[in-house]
């Protein structure tokens, strides 16, 4: 066994040489932070000569403006502000681009101006009555009809979902008042959520037709309560030939509760629709015997519905589709200037009276015409004071009708 022997001097040959070369590191740092100690104040010039400097970071005397969309600097909190409108933006260029980021979704152009003058129109709508869903229309049906109508210019698809005393939905109310939960088509329960959700990936509006307003006729499923509980005015409704209405009076109590429920679910259930429409069977004939004048009262109704559909839902848009203002009101008890509309389309189904009814319709929101009426297009379109137009088929095929007006105004 080999003698243990005593080191001499400092020891250093015995110290390993991981740990040299950690001590020797140290020291190169040491030496490059000495100006940061100030220690070179102390040294010898010689020595303070062969020190290298430590790089100064580099001062700006200019602050750089800030680049949109950036939020301020974390040492004060960002402040709390509302989207400026477009025509509040700055349009000074900034004096420094910010990096650009590189996305992979194409955004589609914000304010594009309309190519055509058909395209100006505010609203380009497409009326489909509630029997389109009938027979269980598929989802990939409903969709593909979207599609199709935005092919062929269509902004707007105006969709029935109540007529003739029933709901084309499922109905909590209906079930509640009458023992069943919709009209007695077959549909599925879920073709107007595919409706609207298709037509907002395409930009469109889906408004909710209130067909045939408080007029029922012998084939409705309410008609033998409706009867039996004397809702409906004395006399028969002969405004349109070819079939006899019944009025559903809604100075009764319990059937202007019955619509304003029915009004406050529907826009409850489907948040996202974009407007409930109704037509000018929401009124009286003054052919009806009696010669009563219900023009306060149906106006009280309707003010009272429209509070309870804005309460539910502040966003949708209240509209009307009916008689001009003064045919209205001498004819149909509907005094609809004083309802508080939020839009209103004039019909011209009478092509004899066109040019007078078109004067009306240049001071609201647009006209109504059906697809007899087709060869009065290029006229409507041209005409700057009509803000939107809206063709209702008459023949119950929307889908050649469309065809027709796009084959009419690329012409």
């Amino acid at each position: 066994m080999p003698s243990k022997k005593e080191n001499s001097g400092c020891g250093c040959g015995s110290i390993p040489i991981s740990v040299i070369i950690i001590l020797l590191g140290l020291s190169c740092w040491g030496f490059t932070q000495l100006n940061k100690l100030n220690i070179r104040q102390f040294l010898p010039d010689a020595v303070a000569k062969v020190i290298p400097k430590s790089p100064q970071p580099a001062t700006s005397t200019t602050q750089p403006s800030p680049s949109p969309g950036v939020p301020p600097t974390p040492a004060q909190p960002a402040p709390i502000a509302a989207s400026p409108r477009p025509s509040t933006l700055s349009k000074t260029t900034p004096t420094t681009s910010p990096r650009p980021t590189v996305s992979t979704t194409v955004t589609p152009a914000k304010n594009r101006s309309p190519q055509t003058p058909w395209e100006k129109k505010a609203i380009r709508g497409i009326y489909l009555s509630r029997y389109q869903v009938t027979n269980n229309a598929s989802e990939q049906m409903i969709r593909d009809r979207v599609r199709y109508y935005r092919q062929q210019g269509i902004n707007t698809i105006i969709h029935g979902v109540w007529g003739n005393g029933c709901t084309m939905y499922t109905s909590d109310v209906m079930q509640k008042t009458f023992g069943f939960k919709s009209c007695p088509n077959q549909f599925r329960e879920q073709w107007l959520d595919w409706l609207i959700d298709e037509a907002h990936k395409q930009g469109m509006q889906v408004h909710a037709y209130f067909e045939k307003g408080i007029k029922i006729d012998e084939n409705s499923p309410i008609f033998d309560v409706a009867v039996a509980k004397r809702w409906i005015v004395p006399g028969v409704d002969k405004t349109y030939a070819g079939i006899d209405h019944y009025v559903l009076d809604v100075e009764i109590p319990e059937v202007a509760n019955l619509f304003k429920q029915i009004s406050v679910e529907f826009v409850r259930k489907y948040p996202k629709i974009d407007a409930v429409q109704w037509d000018d069977y929401l009124g009286y004939h003054a052919a009806l015997p009696g010669k009563v004048d219900r023009t306060a009262r149906l106006t009280k109704f309707v003010q009272q519905m429209r509070l309870e559909i804005k309460q539910q839902n502040p966003n949708v848009s209240f509209d009307l589709c009916h008689h001009n203002p003064y045919w209205g009101k001498r004819y149909f008890a509907a005094d609809w200037q004083n309802w508080g509309i939020d839009r209103a389309f004039i019909q011209i189904y009478n092509d004899a009276n066109f040019k007078e009814e078109l004067a009306y319709a240049q001071h609201y929101a647009g006209v109504a015409i059906s697809d007899k009426q087709l060869h009065r297009l290029k006229e409507l379109v041209k005409d700057t004071r009509i803000k939107s137009i809206l063709v209702f088929p008459t023949n119950g095929k929307p889908e050649e009708t469309v065809a027709a007006v796009k084959k009419v105004i690329s012409h």
